[in-house]
């Protein structure tokens, strides 16, 4: 029986970067003698347990062999007689390829140290076109890699498109593809996630409408850089440079403008109304993804309310009012803050802009916080009954609102 440590955290020491999970293989032993040492079992497809004290994923090396469509369509061999070459052949990429012993020595059949050095993320070997998912996952490494100046090896960016090209991509279940695009919207660089998969032709079969944003034009004076689709890259970067890590604010910010692919070519480059007509998509998108109801909320928000929000300060009171009262802002008070920064990721996310200020975010949250403030037991000393108590309310909100853009008043 030996002990390897294997994948990312190696990948990550040789980067320079601080290691994450910490995964095992584990070569010439059994199930039976692993659970006799202590370890819990946990994988469902295949051997992996959890060391007893340290709670690390050990697997036993195995080999997969293809037997139907999709992810999941493989039949997996954990025998004894796995070795490591076998085990590190059947990964992904190359980088992701690479064991290390107990003391310390490397064990890197297939060069993935050189791809390290090299900044190239390559494909380990012809086994890889068997796992729709695999394009996703590199799609997602370069989200995280991309400022790293990794890029994706012509010849395993020839596969990833003969896979999508075949039509496998299509058995991925909703809620893989969600975790990968999650995953992706915490990175460094979501951008290089969705160049990715439109350079082997994927995004438009997993995220159509965002792919449909592509060579749709904007104006010039508001959006430098024209393109519906670079201006969705921009936003996303912004995204994860003023919420690192938040994926709701990046799901948010990657559909907000979608009903920008639906404006009539005649009316082009305006997109009058492309608020409401994104909403449709986004929710369909939602369904399809089995999105997370936190993400689909805020995204629905952000999509109807970020022009309103960009001209705040034209709004009437009674305007800004009904605004926060359709975010349901006084009872989630949280979604002002979180409706803010997404508006400011698509200010932001233009060329020129990436430096601009926001006051719009800050304007937001402070009338937001003034209406707020006001408490329906301190309205009058009247006692007030039904829909008394509503309507005094908003008037008193609505007070505020003016008091706090025109004190003077």
């Amino acid at each position: 029986m030996k002990t390897y440590l294997v994948g990312g955290a190696i990948r990550d020491k040789l980067l320079g970067l601080e290691p994450g999970d910490r995964d095992h293989v584990v070569v010439g032993t059994t199930p039976e003698q692993m659970l006799a040492q202590g370890f819990k079992p946990v994988g469902r497809d295949f051997p992996v347990f959890l060391h007893p004290r340290t709670g690390e994923e050990y697997a036993l090396a195995r080999t997969e062999r293809k037997s139907g469509r999709g992810y999941r369509g493989f039949v997996v061999d954990s025998d004894p007689s796995v070795t490591l070459e076998e085990d590190l052949a059947r990964r992904d990429f190359t980088v992701n390829a690479i064991a290390q012993d107990e003391q310390g020595n490397l064990f890197d059949p297939l060069g993935g140290a050189r791809d390290v050095q090299a900044r190239i993320l390559r494909h380990a070997g012809p086994a890889f076109v068997e796992d729709p998912l695999r394009v996703l996952r590199a799609a997602r490494f370069m989200a995280r890699f991309a400022g790293l100046g990794f890029t994706v090896a012509p010849e395993t960016m020839a596969l990833m498109r003969e896979m999508a090209e075949g039509g496998e991509l299509g058995e991925l279940v909703p809620e893989r593809v969600w975790q990968e695009l999650a995953r992706a919207l915490r990175s460094a660089t979501p951008s290089a996630f969705l160049r990715t998969l439109r350079d082997c032709g994927a995004l438009a079969q997993v995220l159509p409408e965002v792919d449909a944003l592509y060579g749709v034009p904007q104006r010039a004076e508001f959006h430098p850089e024209v393109d519906t689709g670079l201006h969705q890259e921009m936003v996303n970067d912004m995204a994860a440079r003023l919420a690192p890590g938040d994926d709701t604010i990046g799901f948010a910010a990657l559909t907000h403008d979608l009903g920008k692919a639906l404006t009539p070519q005649n009316m082009l480059p305006k997109h009058i109304g492309h608020e409401q007509a994104g909403i449709a998509p986004l929710k369909a998108l939602c369904e399809r993804l089995k999105v997370p109801a936190a993400h689909r909320e805020l995204a629905v928000m952000a999509c109807r309310e970020h022009l309103n929000v960009h001209r705040l300060n034209e709004l009437r009171d009674a305007t800004v009012l009904e605004l926060l009262t359709r975010c349901d802002a006084f009872r989630k008070p949280e979604r002002i803050a979180q409706l803010a920064l997404v508006c400011e990721t698509d200010k932001r996310g233009r060329l020129g802009s990436e430096d601009a200020d926001y006051p719009q975010g800050r304007e937001l949250q402070r009338l937001h916080a003034a209406a707020l403030a006001v408490n329906a037991r301190d309205l009058t000393e009247t006692p007030l009954t039904g829909p008394e108590v509503g309507l005094a309310l908003k008037k008193a909100r609505l007070l505020a609102i003016q008091k706090a853009r025109r004190p003077e008043s």
